[in-house]
């Protein structure tokens, strides 16, 4: 099995904010967020995997600032590591103001997926290629992420 770039599975997905998505303060409700976290999370993962995945965990998922009513949300993801059945995704959110065009860095979060094959059963993924130092240095940071996870067991 080839290793894959991070590049070619790499997504960013692009969404506005409507009524719809409101909490009861107004603003963009944390689900929401979370929903379209894990949605672009999987994509990348199943990418990358070229098969069925499911998360398996989100490692963190930390909000630093409010999404609104009207914000574009832009989602950026990518593998960050890949291991023997399963890998890990970063993905950064940012919220544009459509009108000033204010941007705005919403919130991290990390999701651990696991491929499946035919039967349901994990299976293999591809390793993952680091081309630059940013992709070495989160590929570093999120194995010792794994690391940790395991120790919690």
């Amino acid at each position: 099995m080839d290793s894959k770039g991070v590049g070619e599975s790499a997504i960013e997905i692009v969404q506005q904010m409507s009524h719809q998505d409101a909490n009861l303060a107004g603003n963009v409700h944390g689900g929401v967020i979370m929903k379209a976290i894990d949605t672009t999370a999987g994509i990348v993962a199943a990418r990358h995997a070229g098969s069925n995945v499911v998360t398996a965990s989100i490692d963190r998922l930390d909000f630093h600032s409010p999404v609104y009513i009207g914000d574009i949300l832009r989602l950026k993801a990518s593998v960050n590591y890949a291991g023997t059945t399963s890998m890990e995704v970063g993905v950064r959110v940012e919220a544009e103001n459509f009108i000033t065009g204010a941007v705005r860095h919403t919130a991290s979060a990390y999701l651990t997926f696991v491929s499946l094959g035919p039967e349901g059963r994990p299976m293999k993924v591809p390793g993952l290629k680091l081309e630059t130092e940013g992709q070495r240095r989160r590929n570093e940071e999120a194995a010792l992420r794994r690391s940790q996870r395991m120790r919690r067991g």
